[in-house]
């Protein structure tokens, strides 16, 4: 149902002091291997449409497509796993496999995986 590089809707609130809250948009980071066998939690990355500048590796932008009508940017150091029951079933959009590689290096620096 959810893949790993969709983009769907996801309830999350309540959240605490600077955690990204209401319902927006978040990218499913986690690997399909676990997303195919229903996996009750899912690792997200939220995103949000006010756009920030020199943010480099914090957030990555991704332009508006499908049903995702604005210009966006996916908040690199906000991963957090979440239950699936907070995600809407309908899919915004999808990103590319060359956008999911630049997302991971993003990641991969503010996890200290580098």
């Amino acid at each position: 149902m959810f893949k790993r590089g969709n983009i769907h809707l996801a309830k999350l609130y309540p959240n605490k002091g600077h955690e990204v809250g209401k319902t927006r948009p978040v990218l499913i980071f986690q690997t399909n291997m676990l997303n195919d066998v229903g996996h009750t939690t899912i690792i997200v990355i939220p995103i949000s449409t006010q756009l920030v500048n020199n943010s480099y590796p914090l957030r990555h932008r991704i332009l508006a497509r499908e049903n995702l009508h604005e210009t966006s940017e996916i908040l690199c150091d906000q991963i957090r796993a979440i239950d699936v029951k907070r995600l809407d079933t309908q899919i915004l959009a999808s990103l590319t496999q060359e956008e999911l590689i630049l997302i991971e290096e993003k990641t991969q620096i503010v996890l200290g995986f580098d």
